[in-house]
């Protein structure tokens, strides 16, 4: 106690910030470990309960576009190795473990921009994405397949970029940019995708 007590001001406040910093890291490792441990149960669940038609889906059926135990449909990215059940809302709980469905927006096969959103720590290697890349949505009636065609840093604010009911069928990934900087980001990443199986209707698409 002695020595606590010779302990001069400065040094003593430095020792203080040093284990509050300590503290926090291991309390981010921790939570961020419970996160994915969480999110990986719910991938296996999907894997091992639901069985993805292999038929072409043209027509969503209504009574499937439901969350089923809180889960929407799943995300998988071949060229990044990665797949993530999806689950229903953007609120934080949603999001804590993993990536979630913007409610306001349509289901896979429905026409307009389906909407699906992470935290910044999830997506971390999401920037490799480029033009041309595949991007599947796989639901409880169907596989739905998409290709990146490009992505845009904006303001939080800026709501072009996620139009529910844009004409063609889409699919729109949101987190928060920079992806390095976690809970103080101050922008959003976003990938831009177009849907090109099942082939929809269109000019030139008969």
């Amino acid at each position: 106690m002695a020595r606590l007590r010779g302990l001069d001001p400065l040094r003593a406040t430095a020792l203080l910030f040093i284990a509050a910093g300590l503290i926090l890291i291991i309390s981010f490792f921790y939570a961020t470990s419970e996160s994915v441990a969480a999110q990986h149960r719910l991938d296996q669940d999907w894997k091992a309960q639901v069985h993805v038609p292999q038929v072409d889906p043209t027509m969503p059926p209504a009574d499937l576009q439901h969350p089923i135990n809180g889960v929407d449909f799943a995300i998988s990215i071949p060229k990044l190795h990665y797949f993530a059940a999806v689950k229903e809302g953007i609120s934080s709980t949603a999001l804590y473990d993993g990536p979630g469905h913007y409610p306001q927006t349509p289901w896979p096969g429905d026409p307009g921009t389906v909407g699906v959103a992470a935290h910044n720590v999830y997506w971390i290697n999401f920037p490799k994405l480029a033009p041309g890349d595949e991007v599947d949505l796989q639901t409880r009636y169907g596989n739905y397949r998409y290709h990146v065609t490009g992505s845009r840093i904006v303001n939080p604010d800026d709501r072009t970029v996620l139009i529910p009911n844009d004409a063609g069928f889409h699919l729109t990934l949101t987190t928060c940019w920079p992806l390095w900087a976690g809970a103080f980001a101050t922008q959003r990443y976003v990938i831009f995708t177009e849907q090109f199986w099942p082939q929809t209707q269109k000019p030139g698409n008969v």
